[in-house]
Parts: structure tokens; C-alpha cells; sequence
């Protein structure tokens, strides 16, 4: 079967509706809500409203849109084309909906993801991993439960959490039995007003300063039995549990690669845009080589860094599995090469860029986070190396 790199109609025709969304409802925003740090409630409602939403991810069995993995691809390019963190306000959910995937039972997906496929009402949730302490070792986690009469009280401090103690669903995770190391770990769903659960502080951001991130903070908080992923009311494993976590993470890494694939897209079109109607020494500057030179090698990285992210995203759908840890190279890719991307497109605006009147400082800004979360830069080279080399490095 030949290779195809085009995308079906149907995938064509979502894209140019997330374009259009972007255009016409993020990017008039998009300078406001960053210069505010305030999160883009009523935009989170429209895309929810038009099916652009987090619900979009889910199967349509919860009420969910059902987007395949490639669709999908194409749909958080677009969003993050218009914005990077108002993008991540829209869609951020859909990582903890992937974790109730990938963790939760029959009951626990039809319940929580339920509520956030809703279409009557706007839900959010967040995933509770890092914590203070603990960033890319993000199994060394210090948050407990501990079994009491009828489910567990959580104690601990989830940190960088982006929904954190605004959402309606969040996915904390915690630790049974230090002991067993990676099997002593557990995940649960806490709803929102949980009494034992508050938001600590906001935090304030260098990017994608249109999504929230807070700590959220757990005392005493009872959870029921069921409350607990993978397992029923009455404590019985009925799923694969917190060892779906990695699995879970590795795969949703191209749909932020796709989002790293956005924002360079976007200064990358302003710049050579720019760069056809600027004139310096009585010429474009595009006609002077060291800017074309820079616009043919983002051209190329751009589309080199979607290639990765495409395949990702097509083994994804084929049910392949990451042998070679594809799923992190192409997120170690796209996050390098937005950062890339976005300084040489500061470059070519010159002093123009370095100014808040111009987009592609907020785009630089917002790019450097794609090279720290969901796994840094060093932690994918180092899942990349060791699926190479078959060897702990």
C-alpha cells in the first residue's frame, strides 16, 4: 500500500473549522487574555458549543466526539495556531480524560467522562502528578492514601497542575506503600468542592499565560472506595490501575507536539510574511540571504517536525506500539524546534519583535514550556535512548 500523506476530507474539513475557530475567536483575544493570566471562559464555551472542545477526544460512546488520533493531530496544530494557552485551556482535559481511559473501569469512564462530554454544561479537569518535589522522577511522589473505613484520605502537594482547583474532575496521584516503589501507586478522582481538597497558589507564567496552573492541595481528603481508578466499590482491581499512567503519557505526548507544531507555524508565517514587506538597503529583507536562509531552514524543521508527529499519530491509530519511543520523538522534536522557530522569527522582526505589538515575542514565550512539561527534553532523549539501546541510561 502506497504511502499517503494527505489528510481525508472529513479531517480536512475539521481543520479548516478549528482554523476558522482560531482566526475569528482566539486570536482577537489571545494578547488580552495573556496580558491578564485570566482563563478564556467564554472561548472554552464556544469551542465546547461547536464540538472543538476536550470532549472531542472522547469516544462517542460517552458522549465524546470520537476524533482518531490523526484528526485530532491536525485539530490541536490549529488551536494552538491561534493560541497557545487559550488552546491549552480548550483541550487540557482531555489529558486527564486520557488517564480515566486508560485507568478507569467501565463505570468510572461512563461517570467522569460523561460530565465532561456534557454538552449542556462546560467541565474541567486536571491531572495531578508533579509535585513539588518531584518533576521529571514523577514517580517519587510524596502524596499518600491511606485506607480508611470506606475509601482513603489524600494528603500531599500536587504542583504545576493546569485546571488545578478549578476543574470539576481531577485525577490525583498517590502513593499506598512507598515500598513497592512504582506498584505502591494509585490514582484517584477527587470532584470539585471535596472539602479535603483547595487550590494553592496560582501560578504566575512566563507562556501560556491564558491557562491556569496552581497547586492543589490535598488534607485529609476522603475519597470513596470507587473514587479510586481501576477499581470498584468494593476494592476490586477491575483495570490496569496506575501502571496505565506511563502508557497513558507516552501517548498523548504528538497531541502536544502538535500543539509545540502551532505555535511555530504561526511565527513562522508572520515572519516570512514580514520579512516579503520590509525593506532594508532598497530591498525586501527576504531577498537578503541570511533571512531567506533562516525562513527555508524553519520551513524545513516545520515540516520535518510534523512528519514525526504524523507517524506518531498513525501508529497510534494503526494500534502500533511506540517501540522506538516515537510518541517522545516527535515531541522532542516539535518542542525544539518551536523554540528554535519563534527566537530566529524575534530575529527577523528585529527590534519590532522584541515588542509587545508584535505576536512573536508572546509565541516565543509561550514555546519554551513545550521543551519542559509532559516530559523535559532530557527525560524524551533519554526514553528515546534507552528504546533504542534496549539499556538504562
Amino acid at each position: 500500500m502506497p504511502l499517503d500523506f494527505a489528510p481525508t476530507p472529513e479531517q480536512e474539513e475539521i481543520r479548516a473549522l478549528a482554523h476558522q475557530f482560531a482566526e475569528q475567536e482566539i486570536r482577537p483575544v489571545a494578547a488580552d487574555y495573556d496580558e491578564r493570566e485570566e482563563t478564556p471562559w467564554e472561548v472554552i464555551r464556544k469551542a465546547h458549543e461547536v464540538g472543538l472542545g476536550a470532549a472531542a477526544w472522547f469516544p462517542t460512546e460517552y458522549g465524546g466526539g470520537g476524533l482518531d488520533p490523526l484528526t485530532g493531530l491536525l485539530l490541536a496544530e490549529e488551536l494552538a495556531w491561534g493560541d497557545a494557552g487559550i488552546a491549552v485551556s480548550i483541550s487540557a482535559s482531555s489529558l486527564a480524560g486520557a488517564g480515566i481511559l486508560a485507568m478507569g473501569t467501565d463505570e468510572q469512564k461512563a461517570r467522569y467522562l460523561g460530565m465532561l462530554c456534557d454538552p449542556k454544561a462546560v467541565r474541567l479537569a486536571a491531572m495531578g502528578l508533579t509535585e513539588p518535589e518531584s518533576g521529571s522522577d514523577s514517580l517519587a511522589l510524596r502524596t499518600t492514601a491511606v485506607r480508611v473505613d470506606g475509601g482513603y484520605l489524600l494528603n500531599g502537594t500536587k504542583q504545576f497542575c493546569t485546571n488545578g482547583g478549578i476543574a470539576d474532575v481531577q485525577v490525583i496521584f498517590a502513593t499506598l506503600d512507598r515500598s513497592l516503589g512504582p506498584a505502591g501507586i494509585a490514582a484517584f478522582v477527587v470532584e470539585k468542592g471535596n472539602p479535603g481538597m483547595r487550590q494553592g497558589r496560582k501560578e504566575r507564567k512566563l507562556g501560556v499565560r491564558a491557562s491556569h496552573t496552581a497547586q492543589v492541595i490535598l488534607e485529609d481528603c476522603f475519597v470513596v472506595t470507587e473514587a479510586r481508578l481501576g477499581f470498584d466499590a468494593s476494592g476490586a482491581s477491575q483495570g490496569p490501575g496506575a501502571a496505565g499512567a506511563m502508557v497513558m503519557l507516552e501517548a498523548t505526548r504528538p497531541a502536544v507536539a502538535a500543539g509545540a507544531l502551532g505555535i511555530a507555524r504561526a511565527a513562522f508565517e508572520y515572519a516570512r510574511d514580514y520579512s516579503l514587506s520590509r525593506e532594508q538597503f532598497g530591498k525586501p529583507i527576504a531577498r537578503h540571504q541570511a533571512i531567506a536562509f533562516k525562513i527555508a531552514d524553519m520551513a524545513t524543521e516545520i515540516d520535518a517536525a510534523r512528519l514525526l508527529i504524523w507517524r506518531a499519530g498513525w501508529m497510534v491509530t494503526a494500534g502500533r506500539s511506540f517501540t522506538r519511543a516515537e510518541g517522545s520523538m516527535a515531541k522532542l522534536m516539535a518542542g525544539d524546534v518551536a523554540m528554535r522557530v519563534t527566537v530566529e522569527a524575534v530575529q527577523i522582526l528585529g527590534g519590532y519583535g522584541y515588542m509587545k505589538d508584535y505576536p512573536v515575542e508572546r509565541w516565543m514565550r509561550d514555546a519554551k514550556i513545550y521543551q519542559i512539561w509532559e516530559g523535559t527534553a532530557e527525560i524524551q532523549r533519554l526514553v528515546i535512548a534507552r528504546a533504542i539501546l534496549g539499556v538504562r541510561v
